[in-house]
């Protein structure tokens, strides 16, 4: 009888913790990642690392539009929180992160749609849309083409 009011308790302990655990709040955030240079050594480590930070449900990296959509948990980090993290990686001097406007891997999505970031130092406008000569931004390369 004993082992049995045991066995009662803990398992009423354990429906008890479950019931109180936190709900997700899942969040989706799409940052431009400048200083990539490699779909291996960069888009692949920046993903991983992403992949393995607390709060992060799903990460991608699109190493050809310098593009990083996260889902994470908006209860244990922020966006500000992961554009810190990818600005870390290597030891912060590497890559530079900010929040993009589209998401790049959905087919709707605009090919050319570059971020406010890229705009502002490709110096585009919403009436010029082309790159600067030296431009190196993902979202000039193929306009260049």
């Amino acid at each position: 009888m004993k082992v049995q009011k045991i066995i009662y308790s803990i398992a009423l302990a354990c429906l008890l913790l479950i019931g109180c655990a936190k709900e997700v709040q899942k969040e989706n955030v799409s940052l431009a990642i400048s200083g990539m240079t490699c779909e291996i050594g960069c888009a692949k480590t920046i993903q991983s690392k992403l992949s393995k930070k607390e709060g992060v449900l799903e990460a991608k990296v699109v190493f050809k539009d310098s593009i990083a959509n996260i889902e994470f948990d908006a209860n244990t980090t922020s966006k500000k929180e992961l554009i810190a993290f990818v600005d870390g990686i290597a030891g912060g001097e590497l890559y530079k992160a900010s929040e993009s406007s589209a998401i790049k891997s959905e087919p709707s999505a605009k090919k050319h749609e570059c971020s406010a970031d890229c705009k502002e130092k490709c110096e585009m406008s919403e009436n010029k849309m082309e790159c600067k000569e030296d431009c190196e931004m993902a979202c000039c390369k193929d306009k260049k083409a």
